[in-house]
């Protein structure tokens, strides 16, 4: 998706034990439906690759009406959509045109250059439908970020699951939890999505550098502070610990992975370890020089004038 403004997510200081930030993420507009992004934040611009988390809705769609998010690049990073309602037709430079529906991963990578789309097909926008889902960006170590562009589609059924007491895990990437996704990456990683019991209990992975966990439904308490829904909490590196629900339950994004290998730089839909290849790509998204996309070539989005986005010292521009 492309990137869209919004204020910087709030960080707190949490409890010295266990949880090292929580971050409050603030909420925009795009068209009558509700993104809230949690990273990049200003004091925490990364968890592991992870350099863009956004909540998706949810909201609904009015008979009519639906998603459209114009043609539009990105290079250096691979976007990442998975949906707990609704769906997207995904389609981009190329080739590829399917549709994303619960549970499934698309994963697209950026690496020198990608175009695409994402928009409600036509059968979706028939009658009033519900959207919601993470849209996440990796950004991509320095040996990859000039890889060729790929794209890869993974349905639900092929997503490793783990149950256990009250506890239901699909690993959407990654390793974690003595599983391992079919999704390729270009680091070490785990993304995760857990669904809790009321009193379960989610261990986070020790072997990753970097951890996260998104509280999208219930509360979830860990060293004795609870923790509302909407917050991002980061882990102190290297403290086994885990995640009990509340009495209602609870559901979490489960994110971290290795340290990235130097600072990145934002602008807009690019990443890139390089200022001078992020003024490349504007160049060429300008002049029109990134590949269009089969089916969706009459529009795209311009490149905006001005684009900030905060991130700590890996700011750009």
């Amino acid at each position: 998706m492309s990137w869209q403004p919004a204020d910087d997510p709030t960080c707190t200081e949490a409890l010295p034990q266990d949880v090292s930030l929580v971050i409050v993420p603030r909420a925009h507009d795009i068209g009558g439906f509700e993104v809230r992004r949690a990273l990049p934040a200003k004091e925490r611009m990364l968890v592991g690759p992870f350099i863009f988390f956004d909540q998706m809705g949810p909201g609904e769609f009015l008979a009519g009406t639906g998603l459209d998010v114009r043609p539009h690049p990105h290079i250096g990073l691979s976007t990442v959509t998975y949906l707990f309602e609704g769906a997207i037709q995904h389609r981009d430079s190329l080739g590829s045109n399917l549709a994303i529906r619960p549970g499934d991963v698309n994963w697209m990578t950026a690496g020198q250059g990608i175009t695409h789309s994402e928009r409600s097909a036509a059968a979706e926008r028939a009658a009033a439908r519900r959207l919601s889902g993470i849209q996440s960006w990796v950004a991509l170590p320095k040996s990859a970020e000039e890889t060729a562009p790929a794209f890869a589609h993974h349905p639900a059924s092929s997503l490793p699951v783990g149950e256990e007491a009250g506890l239901h895990l699909r690993l959407i990437a990654g390793e974690g939890w003595g599983m391992r996704a079919p999704v390729a990456t270009a680091s070490p990683l785990f993304y995760a999505d857990a669904v809790l019991a009321p009193g379960a209990r989610v261990p986070l992975p020790d072997q990753h550098e970097e951890r996260a966990a998104y509280v999208l439904e219930g509360e979830v308490s860990v060293g004795g502070e609870s923790h509302a829904p909407g917050r991002m909490l980061v882990f102190r590196a290297g403290d086994g610990l885990a995640l009990t629900a509340g009495p209602q339950g609870a559901r979490l994004l489960l994110l971290g992975g290795a340290a990235m290998d130097g600072p990145r730089y934002v602008f807009w839909n690019f990443v890139s370890s390089s200022r001078e290849r992020i003024e490349q790509a504007k160049a060429d998204w300008q002049a029109q020089r990134f590949a269009k996309v089969p089916g969706d070539d009459q529009e795209f989005i311009p490149l905006p004038e001005t684009v900030r986005v905060r991130g700590g010292t890996a700011n750009y521009p």
